[in-house]
């Protein structure tokens, strides 16, 4: 039997967990929410042993990238082949939250040096050329 599963929404929610839909509003700053990351077979195993690991930069800088939509989770990481992709569920406390709604936003890429836990990409604000809510990004300082 493969050890990793696919991430279904249903399934019952942990403890103080709050499933965020993607037609929702901002995660709100101290809650804790449901959301997914995309990676490779390799690198799932690589977080199931130890965790996390901050990229070293992206879209909103260093830190892990997630979102509160399991399809645009799925499609990640894009150059990879289907079969190699694995969706991880993930318990998130997202701390303290800021929206970067534009490209150049002045906390684009420093958020975490002021304060801010998670940063939060809303749909349609033109930072995902793709736009809507299905390419919302939420990124945050897991480790």
């Amino acid at each position: 039997m493969n050890r990793f599963q696919w991430a279904e929404d249903d399934f019952d929610l942990p403890a103080g967990a709050v499933r965020l839909g993607p037609s929702e509003p901002a995660p709100v700053s101290g809650r804790t929410y449901v959301m997914y990351h995309g990676t490779t077979r390799k690198n799932a195993g690589l977080i199931q042993a130890t965790g996390f690991r901050q990229s070293a930069g992206g879209m909103l800088g260093r830190g892990v990238y997630l979102s509160r939509d399991l399809e645009k989770a799925s499609r990640y990481p894009i150059e990879h082949p289907e079969s190699d992709r694995v969706v991880i569920k993930v318990v998130v406390k997202v701390g303290k939250v800021v929206a970067i709604n534009h490209q150049g936003h002045p906390l684009q890429k420093s958020w975490h040096d002021h304060g801010y836990n998670t940063a939060w990409v809303p749909p349609n604000c033109g930072m995902v050329k793709s736009g809507g809510c299905s390419h919302q990004s939420l990124q945050s300082l897991l480790c």
